[in-house]
């Protein structure tokens, strides 16, 4: 957490709003195993990040709430009573949402103003949005003593997405925002959103994240392209979601079925089973057992569900021929994004080096590289 970002938004919030406020960190998150198998009811593997959000908020009196985006030098006015989506893509949105879905709840919010400012690089992959959702909703819920529990509060976030902001996301980056525990990754199991948490020792090694700083257009109808053949490829086996799901039960229909669907979903059963057997390999302390896991994580992603691309694709192929590299994958939605490398720390900046000059030379453009901790969640700074 960064001293220098919550110094940030207090001293604008009061330069701004002449009152001492309350200061709420949340954190952005990582991934380690487990892509696209939160929308089929399956495991993942995240972690609260130290870089995030930092929110300052207070009651008002006046009769109109205020909500400023420190990055963009933007503020905004707003009737609480009368809120309905700004136009698609707008910041406010996100804060929106959060106060409309509380009401939703026959919870009472008065009049407030709130400041914040991020550190989570953009198009990261690493949910700016849902640290930003629970900023708020933390913040809210504290100031008006609305007695949510964390579990109703990560819903209200999701719900905000869904409703306000038009993003059918699933509880992954809530919940990671919220309940998580420094130096732990969060095994969740999306269906009963429920986790266990385990403690990682790295070692030798630390986490690395290598942003290819693109964003190719397919993401969102992809997206929803890859989540409605999962359903469709569940219903037709008689189960809830693909979780259910085992690989002698895909087979059965395998002729019903396009390759490439079946491909799709038996990725999706595949990377469930790994999400759980990298959550057994962090407590044999077996980092090279995880490294390979993360590595089939980034295979499957490629060949079978076909969410990658040729930058991504370059970032990892450099990682599996470099030994100081245990592990790397892409991280995300896919088409862009970052790769999440575990690397040697005694190597890192000569991989880093590396990785950035062949990046630059085959593609013309430049990458950037995060060295992240697992962190706390979502919490009041004193």
């Amino acid at each position: 957490m960064s001293v220098k970002l919550i110094n940030d938004v207090k001293e604008t919030f009061i330069k701004t709003f002449k009152t001492e406020p309350l200061l709420i960190f949340s954190p952005g998150r990582i991934n380690i195993i487990g892509e696209h198998t939160d929308y089929n009811d399956g495991f993942v593997f995240p972690a609260a990040v130290d870089k995030g959000i930092a929110a300052a908020i207070q009651k008002t009196n006046a009769g109109i709430s205020t909500a400023y985006a420190l990055d963009m030098d933007s503020k905004i006015e707003f009737v609480l009573d009368k809120l309905k989506p700004s136009a698609e893509g707008s910041w406010e949105n996100y804060v929106f949402g959060v106060v409309a879905e509380i009401q939703n709840r026959n919870k009472v919010v008065d009049n407030f103003n709130i400041v914040f400012k991020g550190n989570i690089p953009g198009g990261a992959g690493m949910s700016s949005s849902a640290a930003l959702e629970n900023s708020v909703v933390f913040g809210l819920n504290t100031l008006f003593n609305l007695e949510l529990t964390k579990h109703e509060m990560i819903l209200i976030s999701q719900k905000a997405e869904h409703n306000y902001v038009g993003v059918k996301c699933g509880i992954m980056d809530q919940y990671a925002s919220m309940f998580g525990i420094k130096n732990n990754a969060l095994l969740l199991d999306c269906r009963t959103i429920q986790s266990k948490s385990y403690e990682i020792d790295f070692k030798d090694h630390q986490l690395m994240l290598i942003n290819t700083n693109v964003k190719h257009s397919l993401s969102d109808s992809a997206y929803n392209d890859r989540r409605s053949a999962c359903e469709s490829i569940a219903e037709m086996l008689g189960v809830k979601a693909l979780r259910d799901a085992t690989v002698i039960d895909l087979e059965t229909i395998k002729d019903k079925v396009t390759p490439e669907n079946f491909q799709k979903a038996l990725y999706v059963i595949q990377e469930n089973n790994r999400a759980v057997m990298a959550s057994k390999a962090i407590e044999d302390n077996d980092l090279e057992t995880l490294g390979a896991l993360i590595f089939q994580s980034h295979n499957g992603l490629q060949h079978q569900y076909k969410v990658s691309c040729d930058e991504l694709d370059f970032l990892v192929g450099l990682a599996k021929s470099n030994d100081n590299v245990l592990g790397a994958r892409m991280m995300g939605g896919g088409f862009g994004g970052c790769t999440i490398n575990l690397v040697a720390k005694s190597e890192a900046k000569a991989f880093t080096e590396f990785a950035c000059n062949a990046y630059n030379n085959t593609f013309n453009k430049l990458c950037s590289v995060y060295f992240i901790e697992l962190s706390e969640g979502t919490r009041l700074v004193k």
